[in-house]
């Protein structure tokens, strides 16, 4: 979450599009990928991105068990969920991969809480009350830090980031248009963190 101020939601239907998708984003400064299964495509692209030097490859929409091993068996270096239940958590603390499980909130926070959690993902975060929700739920709750994913863009991103939680953001904007494109988009949202 402290690697950058973007993490990418990418949903990618096609192989051949991973590798060069991947490079454009490290190359504009975004190495954090979470790639989504919400494609059949998900765990080779998972395998695809993990070539590309610099990308920190991990799986989003994990919301089995046998996903969790499926993703680990593909490589994926870290796990986001779009909720928070012990069965699915349990595994994943236990195997030490990183965990970003999704919260709207402060039961969420405090079952994450009591699993020995302390980042999460809000999610999703617009519809949930957006960053006055946030506020409201991050007050109680002095530990937990957080990457609100869901309706968030490169013009509402700045104000999130200016909230002292939130380490970063999660954003599906980034992964449209060509190669060039793509890079400028990095380039635009790694210099949020400056």
């Amino acid at each position: 979450m402290r690697t950058g101020p973007v993490i990418p939601v990418l949903i990618v239907e096609d192989v051949p599009q991973a590798r060069p998708l991947a490079q454009a984003l490290v190359k504009g400064g975004i190495r954090v990928l979470e790639v989504t299964l919400r494609t059949p495509a998900a765990l080779d692209v998972i395998r695809e991105m993990k070539t590309v030097d610099g990308a920190i490859v991990g799986a989003g929409t994990v919301v089995t068990t046998d996903q969790f091993e499926q993703v680990m068996d593909a490589g994926a270096e870290f796990i986001v969920s779009p909720g928070l239940s012990e069965t699915l958590a349990r595994p994943i603390i236990d195997s030490g991969v990183p965990f970003l499980p999704g919260v709207a909130t402060a039961g969420d926070i405090m079952r994450g809480l009591d699993l020995g959690l302390e980042h999460f993902k809000f999610f999703p975060a617009e519809t949930s009350g957006g960053l006055k929700a946030l506020k409201a739920l991050a007050a109680p709750f002095y530990q937990a830090k957080f990457c609100p994913t869901g309706g968030i863009s490169l013009t509402s991103a700045p104000e999130w980031l200016a909230f002292e939680p939130v380490l970063c953001v999660g954003g599906s904007w980034l992964a449209s248009g060509s190669p060039d494109a793509v890079e400028a988009k990095a380039r635009e949202a790694a210099a949020l963190a400056a």
